[in-house]
């Protein structure tokens, strides 16, 4: 196994100057991250400034007269978190989000899919560098290994030539999370580095540091199992993209949207998800966003149908804002629903639901009608128009057999002669009769329904009204 640790060491800052990045302040003024009252990070204008961590906010205030203090958000955090966790979900399924600021993900058992570690980390900086997050990185055999080398600026390529003893062994110990005791303890003894202890016996360091503390270091060597609660695909998604600079043309959204679009349905198909609608963001400063959805009739999983639709929607985007990064968002996934295609066939024509999605989304939803269905007996009842595109496939099952598609707006009286029907020349009766009898409460009607056909071979539907004692007919077969 071969665990790749991404900590992502500035996550409290950039995690807020996100949720910072649409408000009015000017890019010069430092902004300084605060927990209890005393500085945790600060961004490059502070740290110019003389601002460290650890100092108090009045001396942060004596440093910098003009300065933006935001309180640490935890939330903020994991969210960002999770929402690297279904970006990295792209490269590895075995991945896991650890000590707050981290990523594990599992890469040796996706190396030949990749073909090679090189082309993983290519794409690991590719991808990070487009969301804006600063990392450090480090390569070993075990999770908590790798954790501890991502604090070391080795070349990562050399490191793995040496064994995993050799890796740790310029490690502080101080590194290790949740020992600060022990190893202050250690340190007293003049035992500060890794390599001061590796080669102790165990149980000389389990009477001075405890079991628990030599369980741990026996999980870094892997000598001891370490099991990992792994990345539970979430049912929802959301991924950023950073420009770096002002976009102003519409199509300078296009390279954006088409990675977004790529790595969010990589994410669908991997989790077996489909969805109908995705949610598009653009941010600006001071304050400014401009948002748009776009809607599929049938939930999919194609980044080609859905970046077809968005650019529909980018056409017609007045963009009168500088975008500095856009959001791509999906709240609704469902359970991923299989598509037949023929194998041999390359012709296929277009499915109807994609020239749908093209009309809603480029002249709204109320200018597309969908004729459909309702459960009701009487044909001028049963069939309806719509905008909503959701409807009833077992009332629209239930009329598939001998019915016209387009029916009259009332039913005309047919001329009866000489028990000879006639309409546009003689009608013979091919089908029927099919008896509707319905509304016997309020004004009763009894049927009996013909399929008839002219000279021509045009073919009618006709009825026998059974109280009145006319011939109708209703419709037109195509």
């Amino acid at each position: 196994m071969l665990w790749l640790c991404l900590r992502f060491h500035q996550l409290p800052l950039q995690a807020l100057t996100r949720q910072q990045a649409t408000t009015a302040q000017p890019a010069a003024i430092p902004v300084v991250i605060i927990e209890k009252q005393r500085v945790l990070q600060a961004d490059d204008s502070a740290t110019e400034a003389g601002i460290k961590p650890g100092q108090s906010i009045a001396t942060v205030r004596a440093l910098a007269g003009t300065i933006t203090l935001l309180e640490r958000d935890p939330a903020a955090e994991q969210r960002c978190l999770q929402q690297l966790c279904c970006w990295a979900y792209n490269i590895t399924p075995s991945l896991c989000s650890y000590q707050q600021d981290s990523l594990l993900l599992e890469v040796g058992s996706c190396l030949a899919l990749y073909r090679g570690l090189d082309n993983v980390l290519a794409k690991v900086r590719t991808d990070l560098s487009c969301r804006a997050y600063s990392y450090c990185s480090g390569l070993a055999a075990t999770p908590r290994a790798a954790w501890l080398l991502s604090h070391t600026d080795q070349d990562q390529g050399q490191a793995l030539q040496l064994d995993l003893e050799q890796q740790l062994a310029p490690l502080p110990l101080k590194l290790l999370p949740g020992f600060s005791r022990q190893v202050d303890a250690l340190a007293k003894a003049g035992l500060r580095h890794f390599s001061d202890i590796l080669s102790l016996p165990q149980q000389a360091l389990a009477r001075r540091c405890g079991r628990k503390f030599t369980h741990v270091l026996q999980q870094i060597l892997g000598t001891a199992e370490d099991r990992q609660l792994l990345f539970q695909p979430p049912d929802e998604f959301c991924d950023d993209y950073w420009f770096g600079y002002e976009v102003k043309a519409n199509q300078e959204l296009q390279p954006a949207i088409q990675m977004l679009l790529q790595t969010f349905c990589q994410f669908l198909r991997n989790t077996q998800l489909q969805c109908q609608q995705i949610e598009w963001r653009l941010y600006g400063i001071n304050h400014q966003r401009r948002s748009f959805e776009v809607r599929s009739t049938l939930p999919q999983s194609s980044w080609q149908e859905w970046h077809q639709l968005t650019q529909i929607k980018v056409e017609q985007l007045q963009l009168d804002i500088g975008v500095e990064w856009i959001r791509l968002s999906c709240e609704q996934l469902v359970a991923g629903q299989a598509h037949n295609h023929d194998l041999f066939n390359q012709a296929q024509r277009e499915p109807l639901h994609s020239l749908l999605d093209r009309l809603q989304n480029r002249l709204g939803l109320q200018a597309v009608e969908k004729i459909a269905c309702r459960d009701e007996h009487l044909p001028e009842f049963a069939g309806y128009s719509s905008t909503d595109q959701h409807t009833d496939p077992a009332a629209d099952s239930a009329y598939t057999g001998q019915r016209p598609f387009w029916l009259m707006p009332q039913p005309q009286l047919l001329r009866y002669s000489k028990q000879q029907l006639y309409w546009n020349g003689r009608l013979t009766l091919l089908q029927g009769p099919e008896r509707i009898e319905d509304n016997w409460w309020l004004d009763a009607v009894s049927r009996d329904y013909y399929v008839a056909q002219d000279p021509q071979g045009q073919q009618y539907w006709v009825f026998r009204d059974r109280l009145r004692e006319h011939w109708y007919i209703q419709g037109i077969f195509a």
